[in-house]
């Protein structure tokens, strides 16, 4: 697989992505519920009364008071809501239907009559809660909260590119590893052969320690191998672990990468860099988005210092007739208006607790300035060290490259020395020793190379547009 087959898998098919994903929905669908505030709230009613009063007055004489039943059935709807500027409204309707009698001597004397009203009322703060009231700030924090969770899904998106070509790159080097311990494995196992050979063909006694040698280090290069093939499964492990939700699935499957790993210099520029980490760093946009959070925690803390001062105003036309038809029609008319306005002012003495909390707040809106700082100056060095990183590390790989390329050719003259028979195995296994050593280094180089420059494009938050990636939250 090519470094981006395993960035486009992991997209798709990591879990802990696919669980990130989830909370920019959530976060919207909670914004979403806080808008709910503003919704008209309908309610309806109707209630039966059946009354009693009056009675005998005297048991057992044929003097009693006047006694009266009645009957209402009453009806009542309303709309009732809140604006974004704090006033609350209420649309209300009310009608009862009364049918009663009144008894004299026990002898009924039947009547009926009708109300009803229709009204609308209306308060409006003055000063507290007028513009930046409780629910309306509410809806600002929800807001701020969707724009954090889009910044905390593009770092989850970020980490996990970067992991994945930081294990792309160690699975390379682990296969590199492997063929570097096989390649000393064969020279030793040849040494090996060939000192058979010579003691088969008659050779001198004294050559025995030399066929020890070559044994206890193809033994050695042996065990090198095993260490370097179970380094190799666990580091495809890894791999898979990132790319799949399934990881049975790929239980029997080897990842190879198929990507060659080069060392070409790159050019760095500090202050290009400061300036990317410091306006696409996800982590560094949800702290600022955490301060304008805290900022609006100080507006609603300093809200509830106000007075509490209220326009309330209502009016409506009301109806009423024996006949309880007849009360729609007098409504309809308007012929019995009715209307009112005034004022309302509530000032809690003392506000400690307001206060204390306005106070609280203030300090802790300086204390996430602080911090926003403080990750700024981190950035700054994180980038810094990581330029500087990059730089050494691309020194070592030159260097490593011509530790290699002098290794080998020592290695070969060396080989030529021992079949002329001037110098000892052991020499030959030394320089051996000495050129899988310089190789496993190369591989170092070169990958800590490349994760260099991952890790700085990470630091800058860089690394989606670095692999061509776009990312539309939605």
């Amino acid at each position: 697989m090519s470094l981006p087959d395993c960035i486009q898998q992991a997209l798709e098919r990591n879990l802990e992505l696919r669980i990130e994903r989830y909370n920019p929905q959530l976060a919207l669908f909670n914004l979403k519920a806080g808008y709910g505030a503003y919704d008209p709230v309908f309610g309806a009613s109707g209630q039966y009364d059946h009354t009693e009063s009056g009675g005998r007055l005297l048991e057992g004489t044929d003097f009693s008071l006047r006694r009266k039943e009645t009957d209402t059935d009453t009806f009542s709807s309303s709309f009732t809501g809140l604006t974004p500027w704090g006033m609350s409204y209420d649309l209300s309707g009310r009608v009862s239907d009364t049918d009663g009698n009144v008894f004299s001597n026990n002898v009924p004397d039947p009547y009926s009559t009708s109300s009803g009203t229709v009204s609308l009322g209306v308060t409006q703060p003055l000063v507290k809660d007028l513009w930046l009231n409780p629910t309306r700030l509410n809806i600002a924090v929800l807001k701020n909260r969707v724009k954090w969770t889009d910044q905390g899904l593009r770092q989850r998106i970020i980490d996990i590119v970067t992991r994945v070509e930081l294990a792309y790159y160690d699975l390379k080097a682990g296969y590199k590893a492997v063929e570097v311990q096989r390649s000393a494995l064969e020279l030793a196992e040849r040494l090996v052969a060939d000192d058979i050979k010579r003691k088969e063909a008659g050779a001198a006694a004294e050559r025995q320690p030399a066929v020890l040698e070559a044994n206890a280090e193809a033994a050695i290069k042996r065990a090198d191998l095993i260490a370097a093939q179970r380094n190799l499964a666990a580091l495809d492990n890894a791999l898979k672990q990132l790319l799949t939700d399934d990881f049975a699935s790929l239980e029997n499957v080897r990842l190879e990468p198929s990507d060659a790993i080069d060392a070409e210099r790159q050019s760095f520029n500090l202050q290009d860099s400061w300036s990317k980490g410091l306006t696409l760093r996800p982590d560094f946009l949800q702290a600022k988005l955490d301060l304008e959070k805290q900022g609006i925690q100080v507006k609603i803390n300093r809200n509830e210092l106000y007075p509490q001062v209220d326009f309330k105003a209502a009016g409506g036309y009301a109806g009423s007739t024996r006949e309880y038809s007849g009360v729609f029609g007098d409504i309809e008319r308007g012929d019995q208006p009715f209307y009112y306005f005034g004022g309302q002012l509530t000032y809690p003495l003392g506000k400690w607790a307001a206060r204390n909390n306005y106070k609280a707040a203030k300090a802790q809106y300086e204390v996430s300035q602080l911090a926003l700082k403080k990750l700024e100056q981190d950035i700054m060095i994180q980038i810094d060290n990581a330029i500087k990183l990059a730089q050494a590390n691309y020194e070592r790989v030159v260097a490593t490259r011509k530790a290699v390329k002098y290794a080998e050719e020592l290695v070969n003259v060396q080989k030529d020395q021992l079949d002329k028979g001037k110098i000892t195995r052991f020499e030959v296994l030394r320089y051996q020793r000495d050129l899988t050593a310089a190789q496993s280094d190369e591989i170092a180089a070169l990958v800590q190379y490349k994760r260099s420059l991952a890790q700085l494009a990470q630091y800058e938050g860089r690394t989606l547009e670095r692999h061509g990636i776009n990312l539309e939250v939605k």
